[in-house]
């Protein structure tokens, strides 16, 4: 326990992902409960050898009265990767749930950058069973949609955040945050019961230290103690 908060690593029995690879993900958050779902180290996915992507389907139930946060370290495509991750998050009424993302341009250090050959994002969130964020995109170095990260800084890492059941939505501090150094930021409300933060950082350091920042505004908003989970 952490915070009250139950911190549960999720943990992938080999080094990352493959082409052919299927991982399936369900978790059910009951009323009462306070669930942290963290990984131990970066997810990988690697070269593919064949036409099929690795793909990750992931879905959370958060009842009314609970809480949950998805927070991963980052997400590293390396050099020829295929990779296509489905997300579905429904959050009931009086439920709340703080859903991060981190995505590396790839393995930086070793000259790959934006190399990776296609990736592809699903997700759909629902609250109180209304349908109130639906995102899709594809990236790939064979056309323009690179194009805004390239834009940025020249290898962008993409900070992307959902906070769902909030009951305020602290602006303020996430515009202050927009006006740091290294990295581009903007936000705005969701359809019903809280909003989305997207944020392009200048490299790992600011992205590490933006990660961490983003997730003190949203606790600080709900008044309460941030797991630290030891990784910081």
């Amino acid at each position: 326990m952490d915070e009250g908060a139950l911190v549960v690593n999720i943990v992938n029995p080999t080094a990352g992902l493959f082409d052919c690879d299927e991982v399936d993900i369900y978790v059910k958050v009951e009323g009462g409960a306070r669930l942290v779902l963290t990984t131990p180290g970066a997810g990988r996915v690697y070269r593919a050898r064949s036409p099929k992507a690795a793909v990750v389907r992931q879905r959370i139930d958060v009842a009314g009265n609970a809480f949950a946060e998805f927070f991963p370290e980052v997400f590293i495509p390396q050099a020829g990767a295929r990779y296509h991750q489905q997300t579905e998050l429904h959050v009931a009424d009086g439920g709340q749930l703080l859903f991060c993302e981190w995505l590396a341009p790839g393995r930086v250090a070793g000259g790959e950058v934006f190399a990776y050959e296609e990736l592809l994002w699903d997700t759909d969130i629902f609250c109180a069973g209304q349908l109130i964020a639906r995102e899709r995109y594809r990236l790939s170095p064979d056309d323009s949609s690179l194009t805004p990260l390239r834009t940025a800084f020249p290898a962008s890492h993409y900070l992307g955040f959902f906070a769902v059941g909030w009951p305020l939505w602290p602006a303020e501090a996430l515009d202050i945050l927009d006006a740091t150094g290294g990295l581009w930021c903007g936000h705005g409300p969701l359809a019903a019961g809280g909003g989305t933060v997207k944020i392009l950082c200048a490299d790992s350091l600011t992205a590490r230290r933006t990660f961490q920042r983003v997730r003190e505004i949203f606790y600080g908003a709900l008044g309460r103690g941030i797991p630290a989970m030891r990784r910081y």
